[in-house]
């Protein structure tokens, strides 16, 4: 579906500037954003966070991770 937005034009630039860097086009930065806020709104966010870390190897052990953060001892 289509719909027509008006943005300010330094929004519009912004958005074209990411777009390219990004290498999407304006509307998909647009889609992934209308995405987010969704789920933000809805509580889905946390749940999709949920085990996002899961397959990061340099973490390890979620407590020894944030002490070290922290520079704490273990």
């Amino acid at each position: 579906m289509r719909f027509l937005a008006d943005l300010p034009d330094d929004d519009v630039q912004w958005l074209d500037a990411l777009a390219v860097e990004q290498g999407v086009s304006r509307a998909e930065l647009v889609r992934r954003a209308v995405a987010t806020y969704r789920a933000e709104v809805s509580g889905d966010a946390i749940d999709n966070a949920f085990g996002l870390w899961k397959a990061r190897a340099d973490i390890g052990d979620g407590l020894k991770y944030q002490r070290r953060l922290r520079g704490k001892r273990e």
